[in-house]
């Protein structure tokens, strides 16, 4: 079993703690006893990069310390931990996918999260929003990997997922992007400048920069589309062919 269900905004979950607690760790806990029950399951959950904080170390590995940051991050920590121990006892086998910025489309197949940065930047594109409203300087990094990658990692992950044994892998293309980075790609992509104006800088980790060395050497999984323009490129090409 593939488990992506859940809630995944950090700055929802600081007004709604306990609405991510119950989600994210309870109804992982639901599906790890139906799991357990089942006799020697499997299950790869969607994870995140969140888990890790701010981090002086980059880019980050699996063996980084742990340092949430937010209810949502503490919430998928804890159902990952969840999965860990209940692999222990032998009763399932479980991996854990700490994805990164996984952005990116396939035509019918769509982000329309505003919330994101990629989506909310296509928005203004589409003249569903005035302009884009960047939190801080725009300097902040992130590493982006595209969803048709994240997915082969997903099926990596389920067939080499094992009965006792509990495995965290990272998954990013290990590839820096500032938001400006961002922003020039799109205007690149559409062919239209991007309106926007600067607000205060969200509490929020300067550079998530993923070593995904782990999933490359054991599970063989390679980024073959995570290139930024791609990403953009995939995601515009999905929104104006409807």
């Amino acid at each position: 079993m593939c488990h992506l269900a859940g809630l995944t905004k950090v700055r929802d979950s600081r007004t709604n703690p306990v609405d991510y607690w119950r989600t994210n760790v309870s109804g992982t806990l639901a599906i790890l006893q139906g799991l357990a029950g089942a006799h020697a399951g499997r299950v790869v959950l969607a994870s995140t990069c969140a888990v890790y904080g701010a981090q002086a170390g980059q880019p980050i590995s699996e063996t980084a310390p742990v340092a949430p940051r937010s209810p949502y991050a503490s919430s998928k920590l804890a159902a990952d931990q969840a999965a860990a121990d209940l692999a222990t006892t032998g009763a399932i086998g479980a991996i854990s996918l700490r994805a990164f910025n996984v952005a990116g489309a396939l035509p019918g197949h769509i982000d329309r999260d505003t919330t994101r940065l990629v989506p909310r930047l296509l928005a203004v594109q589409q003249g569903q929003a005035p302009e884009l409203v960047i939190n801080g300087d725009g300097s902040a990094v992130r590493d982006f990997v595209h969803v048709t990658d994240m997915a082969t990692a997903f099926s990596l992950a389920l067939h080499a997922c094992q009965p006792g044994t509990w495995r965290a892998y990272n998954v990013g293309s290990g590839h820096p992007s500032t938001v400006h980075d961002v922003i020039t790609t799109t205007e690149t992509v559409t062919g239209q400048p991007v309106p926007r104006r600067h607000t205060t800088a969200a509490d929020e980790p300067a550079t998530l920069l993923a070593d995904s060395t782990r999933i490359r050497s054991e599970l063989g999984w390679r980024p073959q589309k995570s290139a930024l323009p791609e990403i953009i490129a995939d995601a515009w090409c999905a929104l104006t062919s409807e």
